[in-house]
């Protein structure tokens, strides 16, 4: 490392996005090599980081907040950047790979843009790209859904793929039949004191209610997400309502918490 400050790199043209982005390339370089903590991190110390940032650009989308969004993306474009400049480091590939490998595959499984297959709707552009993955060398429909996802999302996301090669309800009808299905073994089970097969009772009707989600386009996700918000909200009011009657919680008893929750329900929170 020197003594001297390093020069920060400046693109050649700020408006241009080929000089900016080689500029910031050059600068995440010049920080693996000079900042002691980016020189110590690898692939797995900050993965989790990138998760944490991929929620926060969601937060920022729900909240229509442009200016936080575009922070977001910065922070999820320095992350991406920051694993390539890692990866070349070790000899395993480059940004530049990068780029190449998915404008290869995007252009791959855009034959109704780039060649002469015919896609006119949404379903069919969706059942092309699967058939594309699988000739791709892939020897299952649902690879390629992450383990890590949120249990909810990636519930739905195996529902999709299987959907897209023919597996799936005719009738929505028969979607919810089978959530009442589920539920009613949920219930016969719950006498046996047997937990470990209760659980696995409760994620089949957790499974069948995001099918039934699915089936009517609700991600079962953001709706679960908007729930949570809906519930803390009105919990915080219960909190604010018990404080101003110079009360605590744990002092008062379900009924008045109940009002609280009521009231603040006819507020619209």
């Amino acid at each position: 490392m020197s003594d001297q400050p390093i020069p920060i790199p400046q693109p050649a043209n700020p408006d241009s996005i080929k000089d900016q982005f080689e500029s910031f390339v050059e600068l995440v370089t010049i920080l693996r090599r000079e900042c002691p903590w980016d020189r110590k991190q690898t692939h797995e110390s900050i993965s989790h980081l990138f998760i944490e940032e991929a929620y926060e650009m969601i937060d920022a989308i729900e909240a229509s907040d442009d200016k936080e969004f575009a922070k977001e993306l910065g922070d999820l474009f320095l992350h991406i950047v920051m694993h390539a400049v890692i990866a070349e480091q070790r000899g395993a590939f480059s940004i530049l790979d990068v780029m190449k490998k998915v404008q290869e595959k995007l252009i791959h499984r855009h034959p109704h843009v780039f060649g002469e297959i015919s896609a006119d709707d949404e379903e069919t552009v969706r059942k092309n790209w699967e058939e594309l993955k699988m000739q791709e060398g892939r020897s299952s429909a649902l690879e390629g859904v992450p383990n890590a996802l949120p249990a909810l999302l990636r519930a739905q996301r195996i529902q999709e793929k299987a959907a897209n090669v023919g597996f799936d309800w005719d009738e929505e009808a028969d979607v919810w039949k089978k959530v009442y299905e589920e539920i009613d073994e949920l219930r016969a089970e719950l006498d046996s004191g047997n937990q470990e097969k209760i659980a696995d009772e409760l994620g089949d009707v957790l499974f069948s209610i995001v099918n039934a989600a699915r089936f009517r386009s609700i991600i079962a996700e953001e709706a679960l997400q908007k729930t949570s918000n809906k519930f803390k909200r009105r919990f915080m009011s219960i909190e604010q309502s018990a404080q101003a009657m110079g009360k605590q919680l744990k002092d008062m008893t379900l009924q008045e918490m109940d009002e609280l929750w009521n009231k603040a329900k006819e507020q619209g929170l």
